[in-house]
């Protein structure tokens, strides 16, 4: 079962996704909270339970604490986090999906997606994958990688970079367009479960937790550039 936090200050979203997602079989609700401050605390608690959620869909803006400070709360917790946060935003607040991808979420939904992208985007997120959809995603952290130059380092090693092989390079640079694996491995001609080992690779090298911190790191690290 994928256990799922939602943390939302409109009370019908938090109860519309909570019932949409505890509909599905592979999923259950196990809290939720109406701003950053209380997802912090309610996330911690269940932790300490030893139940630490899989998967936080998390809103923006809230009061008390935005969600953006949330999850670096939350991620930066000194013992290993398996959780993995879901933005959840509308296009007017585009300007913070950079600025959460660098806090650690594993990507973002809009809050007027289908429910099927909804469910899907958490099963996605909670394999270990990001939610960075090329038609999108990649255009939005290209720009804001132009745009908003942070003095705060890149995600993971971004030292390590060197230590790719040229092929590690090549699906890294993929990533970062957007790919699936099943695209990776049609663009490179080479099996599906060659990309998921160069890519476990990677990760490794790059101490990286999922496919968005390897996004940021390449636009960063200038391994690829907006619009290259």
């Amino acid at each position: 079962m994928i256990s799922v936090f939602i943390a939302d200050d409109q009370a019908m979203v938090r109860q519309g996704f909570g019932a949409l997602l505890a509909a599905q079989p592979d999923i259950e609700m196990v809290g939720d909270a109406v701003d950053g401050r209380e997802a912090v605390s309610g996330v911690q608690r269940l932790t300490a339970a030893g139940t630490p959620p899989d998967v936080i869909l998390m809103d923006v803006r809230m009061p008390e604490m935005d969600g953006l400070e949330a999850t670096r709360r939350i991620l930066a917790a000194p013992e290993p986090v398996s959780t993995r946060v879901l933005i959840l935003t509308t296009f007017d607040l585009d300007e913070y999906v950079y600025e959460a991808l660098r806090a650690g979420a594993s990507g973002f939904l809009l809050k007027d997606a289908p429910a099927a992208d909804l469910v899907a985007g958490v099963r996605v997120v909670h394999a270990g994958d990001g939610l960075l959809a090329p038609s999108v995603t990649g255009r939005l952290i290209a720009d804001f990688a132009r745009r908003r130059p942070d003095d705060r380092p890149p995600p993971g090693n971004p030292a390590a970079v060197h230590t790719l092989t040229p092929r590690e390079i090549e699906v890294l640079k993929l990533i970062a367009a957007g790919q699936t694996n099943g695209e990776i491995a049609t663009t490179l001609i080479v099996a599906e479960q060659t990309v998921k080992t160069h890519i476990g690779r990677i990760f490794a090298k790059l101490h990286l937790r999922d496919r968005s911190q390897a996004v940021i790191l390449a636009y960063e690290t200038g391994l690829v550039t907006p619009g290259g």
